[in-house]
């Protein structure tokens, strides 16, 4: 039997088989429906492996620990079943093998396995795609697309997909008018392609185009109601740009309404909010009391430690909700799962992680000069924490304003025209008035009487 996407799969029901194709396409489009569709799948073929490492697969990459549990039963399940029969399943499998031992890279390089024989396998591309990305490794991310990009014309049910996932690829590796150009193309072909309509977005963000990133995302809204907890992230988004434009009431309006309106403890959930907050707070806006039930999710967090990018954004609610406290204890628990070494998690935790955080904590404290030596370090290695350039620059946001204000202007300056470099030469509001800060505090150095 073969599934959607012309790929094997040892399923025994035309009817599991149709759970597993509607669990894909879901999949693909980051659909709530998702999980539902694989339950359906289980439910109706409980001895099927790959659904249930798909499975454990889906709960690692939610980043909490104490669904690392729910990872490892599926691991069980399998274990007491008749191994799998097929390549691509054994593949499956032994990713979340590795995962589990804390492999996350080897077991992205599994999935890749199946693609070297099967590149139409969509579920593997995406997969893929998704690893590479909580990992922070946009090279891989785009070098693992274009090696099977030949393989899908337009008749691919997941043709529309893979464009949307290419299209974000493009646009963290600096390639913004294709990646525009990609991403259009792909929403045409799947407009329940979420991915690819934020694709298009981060590209307009990345190059200071934010009138056509609005006009962009308004009247698409349809194209992510069906999302998953990837909803709150396109409106985030829209609140970036609606920032850059100066519409500060609509942003507070959409942060109430859509971005935390359902108070989610999801890390990404909890990223959108915190570096929508901190971007405010730069720019001196009053955020009121929003910071408190970020924080008091994030004090439950403290021990979690299974993605640096998760804990770097816990840590601005911490610092945001004044939790001293649980502060020391993410510090702490940081330092012993940098020390120890074991994973490829905990090695990103020794770097960047320690020197952003303690970078972090050192602004929150107003101590400017050593909150920039500590980011400046960080700097380096930012790509490591995963995410997108979007979602990490608030990270150098603040590790420039930290220059600003302890006076290191030159290095500030230097820090400023790479970020620039970085988004295609693109001068947005933040970058214009930085500039013109250092500017102004260097002009007021030169009238100050000589001693």
């Amino acid at each position: 039997m073969n599934d959607i996407f012309g790929t094997e799969v040892s399923l025994e029901t035309t009817a599991a088989c149709d759970a597993w194709n509607e669990m894909q396409l879901a999949f693909l489009a980051h659909s709530a429906a998702t999980p539902g569709h694989l339950a359906n799948v289980l439910e109706r073929e409980p001895g099927f492996a790959a659904a249930h490492a798909v499975k454990g697969l889906f709960y690692l990459m939610l980043g909490k620990r104490e669904l690392f549990s729910v990872a490892t039963d599926a691991m069980q399940a399998i274990n007491a079943l008749p191994a799998p029969r097929l390549a691509r399943e054994k593949h499956i499998v032994r990713a979340l093998e590795l995962w589990l031992a804390g492999h996350i890279f080897q077991a992205r390089d599994e999935i890749e396995k199946i693609l070297k024989s099967q590149p139409t396998d969509a579920l593997a591309m995406k997969t893929s795609h998704a690893i590479s990305f909580i990992m922070g490794d946009h090279k891989m991310m785009r070098q693992s697309l274009e090696n099977i990009l030949p393989a899908y014309d337009p008749t691919h049910k997941a043709s529309g997909y893979l464009k949307g996932c290419y299209a974000f690829a493009l646009e963290e590796t600096g390639d913004y008018a294709r990646a525009e150009e990609i991403g259009r193309e792909g929403v045409l072909q799947a407009p329940d392609d979420a991915w690819g309509l934020h694709a298009v977005a981060h590209a307009y963000d990345m190059t200071a185009q934010t009138a056509k990133g609005l006009d962009w995302l308004t009247g698409r809204e349809a194209s992510w109601a069906h999302c998953n907890n990837f909803r709150y992230h396109v409106w985030w988004h829209k609140a970036l740009m609606l920032l850059e434009t100066g519409h500060v009431d609509q942003v507070f309006d959409l942060y109430d309404r859509e971005i935390r309106a359902d108070k989610t403890d999801d890390y990404r959930d909890i990223s959108n909010g915190t570096a929508l907050l901190q971007r405010l707070e730069l720019y001196g806006h009053d955020v009121g009391n929003r910071w408190e039930e970020m924080a008091d999710i994030s004090e439950t967090r403290t021990e979690d430690g299974c993605l640096i990018f998760a804990d770097l954004h816990y840590m601005l609610a911490l610092l945001g909700g004044d939790r001293k406290d649980a502060v020391r204890k993410i510090m702490a628990r940081m330092q012993r799962d940098a020390a120890r070494n074991g994973s490829d998690a905990d090695r990103v935790m020794a770097n960047p992680g320690l020197a952003a955080m303690s970078g972090l904590e050192a602004f929150s404290e107003a101590d400017y000069s050593g909150a920039f030596a500590q980011l400046s370090t960080a700097r380096k290695t930012m790509q490591l924490a995963g995410g997108s350039h979007a979602q990490r620059d608030v990270f150098d946001r603040i590790t420039i304003d930290a220059g600003i204000r302890s006076g290191a202007f030159d290095a500030a300056e230097a820090f400023l025209k790479d970020r620039q470099m970085q988004r295609g030469g693109a001068e947005d509001n933040f970058a214009s008035v930085r500039f013109q800060m250092i500017s102004d505090a260097r002009g007021d150095a030169q009238k100050q009487p000589a001693e």
